[in-house]
């Protein structure tokens, strides 16, 4: 008996060691209609949550509210999507001058800075978003 495309995805999803997912990766479990199907079942049943576009992460239940919440935070989900879209990031300003002691404000956004890669992708979670930031050109 061959298993539907929702249930393949699934067992790909639990058997994986990653946390985030591109739509991509599930293309080889069927018509692209039947992949979104099933990617849209398992996000209704709370085994994924979309971060963007084509972008999705393992979800648990959340000991609180009882909904779907990721396994990690934004920042580390960030990490891994733009890892697997091979785009390099490095931390935004605002977060590195914390972490050097340069400032005490506490960064309360996440920010990434993609260098001179032009990103046009969006990533969120609930009402947290990944907010680009690029360099300033260098004057001579």
């Amino acid at each position: 008996m061959k298993s539907s495309t929702q249930s393949r995805i699934a067992r790909s999803v639990s058997r994986s060691k990653r946390d985030v997912f591109l739509r991509t990766d599930f293309s080889k479990f069927g018509t692209p209609s039947r992949v979104t199907r099933g990617i849209s079942e398992l996000v209704n049943k709370g085994k994924l949550i979309k971060l963007g576009y084509g972008v999705y992460a393992k979800a648990v239940p959340s000991a609180i509210t009882g909904n779907p919440v990721p396994r990690k935070v934004l920042e580390t989900l960030a990490v891994e999507t733009f890892s697997l879209l091979g785009v390099p990031i490095t931390m935004g300003s605002a977060r590195t001058n914390y972490s050097t002691g340069t400032s005490t404000q506490i960064p309360m956004s996440i920010s990434v800075s993609t260098g001179s890669t032009r990103i046009n992708r969006k990533l969120k979670l609930g009402n947290r978003e990944i907010a680009y930031e690029k360099p300033f050109p260098r004057t001579s």
